[in-house]
């Protein structure tokens, strides 16, 4: 059997806590444990440039590479090029890139010192997978260095249409060495079209049949792989941690009230300062739920060291304070609003107890809370899920609170909705929603995406990688 060897910008190995682990962890640990392999990335340490270094861990049966990155490498790479240039306009900010050839260089070296570190451990007949927007050029310079293995690709966040794309500076560079991939999977089908147009139009790449796309060199293959969860595992954990200490404490200083619950890294994209605003027009426009929802945003920082980030926290925060400055009353806040990060245990519980869960991106590629939030539910009470119809997960969760996350207006109504929502209803949407995820779930996504790179033909539809029906599939598209 051929090894799995799996790259990413970030290594996660494994800790005493593995249950703050993501869901990228999660199925690559999963997936190298059944077909062998290794994990390859940046193991998170900036060095001095002397002190750089690659080395091999062994952590039981799994084998993990990583290297260090220095800090030119770090700051031109990573905060640069990746996270300044490529994570906005990916995000459709254009407003917010900020383009510099010296962090494109960067972005080229790091690319390029993986490609040397994996140009030593590849084997012949290796499947590689390439993970994210910080490694788009890695195969085109693997391929360059001899290798012609089966190599695919994965984009964790939206695809821009090329109208946003092309105004990257150098993407006439960057984007077509992603024709270098044997197979390059998306979140949804809007954002494999987008890629489809840019192939077509920018390119000029022959189509040879439905997403598949003929270079010089090979046929580079489109498909729409959406990410899952554990969702059984999440379902019985969220059943077991709503008894926790914590949570049962969280509860009982609720008095009896409804909760509302978002769940977000704070970042632009998710749309957080919209969605203060719509729950200042929701108490606002429903006097009757003051005093009878509590509304708990957990937030962790991220990037702080990002002027656009520092200056998001300040504007989020401020709103938080004046809508509890102008609703709140002694004995009740409308908002609680917290800056650190808690164990997926706790959201588990959390999520669990929530008559509702805000989920309103302002684009996003999948968005996994709103996954975890369904799973969490109990299927005789469960809570409602509003959803922005900018993520990626609103492809498959329409039996969600669809909403436009830009109009406070709509999603106001939706929170109103939500909380008075019949239970009949409740149970109906819930029961839909819980099957899509269980149908797609994390091992799923894997399975799917490396049978179709080990395999020379077009990658199914939608609906069959879903085990749905061609009816079904079209009515959560």
């Amino acid at each position: 059997m051929a090894r799995l060897i799996v790259v990413s910008n970030r290594v996660a190995l494994p800790s005493p806590d593995n249950n703050q682990a993501g869901g990228l962890a999660v199925a690559v640990r999963s997936l190298l444990k059944h077909q062998g392999g290794l994990w390859f990335g940046w193991s998170g340490t900036v060095s001095p440039e002397a002190d750089v270094t690659t080395r091999t861990i062994q952590r039981g049966d799994m084998s993990y590479v990583v290297t260090d990155l220095g800090e030119a490498d770090y700051q031109e790479y990573y905060n640069g090029f990746a996270n300044r240039v490529l994570w906005p306009i990916l995000h459709y900010r254009l407003d917010l890139a900020e383009f510099s050839r010296r962090d494109l260089s960067g972005y080229r070296r790091v690319n390029a010192h993986f490609a040397n570190e994996l140009h030593g451990l590849l084997r012949p007949d290796d499947l590689v997978w390439v993970h994210d927007y910080h490694l788009v050029p890695l195969a085109k310079m693997l391929r360059d260095r001899g290798h012609s293995n089966r190599i695919g690709y994965f984009l964790h966040v939206p695809f821009p249409p090329p109208e946003i794309l092309t105004a990257l500076p150098n993407h006439e560079w960057l984007i077509p060495q992603l024709s270098a991939y044997d197979l390059v999977g998306f979140q949804t089908e809007n954002d494999a079209s987008n890629f489809a147009r840019y192939l077509e139009n920018e390119c000029r790449l022959q189509k040879r049949g439905e997403f598949a796309y003929e270079t010089p060199e090979r046929i580079v293959r489109l498909g729409v792989f959406p990410i899952g969860i554990e969702t059984n595992e999440f379902s019985r954990l969220a059943r077991r941690s709503v008894r926790s200490p914590l949570v049962q404490s969280v509860l009982e200083s609720l008095a009896g009230r409804a909760m509302m619950i978002g769940v977000d890294r704070l970042d632009y994209s998710k749309g957080l300062a919209q969605r203060m605003d719509a729950f200042e027009r929701f108490l606002a426009v429903y006097p009757d739920w003051r005093g009878k929802v509590t509304y708990l945003q957990i937030t962790p920082k991220s990037r702080s060291e990002i002027q656009e980030y520092a200056e998001m926290e300040r504007a989020v925060s401020e709103a938080a304070g004046r809508i509890n400055g102008a609703y709140g009353e002694i004995a009740w806040t409308p908002i609680r609003y917290v800056n650190r990060a808690y164990s997926r245990s706790v959201l588990a519980g959390l999520f669990r107890s929530a008559r509702a869960g805000l989920v309103t991106p302002l684009r996003d590629g999948m968005n996994l809370v709103a996954k975890e939030y369904i799973a969490a539910q109990d299927p005789e009470d469960p809570g409602v899920l509003i959803l922005s119809r900018f993520a990626g997960a609103a492809a498959e969760c329409a039996a969600a609170l669809l909403v436009n996350p830009y109009d406070p207006e709509t999603v106001a109504t939706s929170i109103a909705h939500a909380l008075s929502m019949p239970l009949e209803e409740r149970r109906a949407r819930y029961q839909v929603l819980f099957q899509v995820i269980s149908d797609n779930d994390l091992n799923s996504w894997g399975e799917h995406f490396l049978a179709a790179l080990s395999k020379s033909g077009p990658p199914p539809p939608l609906h069959e990688q879903l085990g749905l029906g061609p009816a079904i599939a079209a009515d959560i598209a």
